[in-house]
């Protein structure tokens, strides 16, 4: 795992906690080209990702606006995305939207 450079704060994170059904499914294909698409996001600062032995993971990607993440909610592939996890790849999840006031690194 990569640690995300974010700026001082304040920016938003969005937490993304999930239970992965079993078999890939085109899963690990789609991810990486989300990634790249949020890469591409203006306001986009970072993510960070870890799944476990038992298929549990989180996602936390920074954003510097509540704008932004909402653009990026509704980009048409990132939609597509939202529709094959709830019908093919989650078992379940949730999500969370936080500002971050504060952050501390070694």
């Amino acid at each position: 795992m990569v640690v995300a450079r974010t700026p001082s704060p304040p920016y938003y994170a969005v937490i993304f906690t999930s239970k992965r059904t079993d078999g890939d499914n085109g899963y690990t294909a789609f991810a990486e080209e989300v990634l790249k698409l949020a890469e591409q996001q203006s306001g986009f600062l970072g993510a960070e990702s870890v799944r476990d032995q038992d298929q549990v993971g989180i996602t936390v990607s920074y954003w510097d606006s509540p704008e932004a993440i909402r653009k990026f909610k509704n980009e048409a592939r990132h939609m597509e995305a939202q529709r094959l996890g709830k019908e093919l790849w989650y078992s379940t999840f949730g999500l969370r939207v936080c500002k971050v006031e504060r952050d501390t690194f070694l």
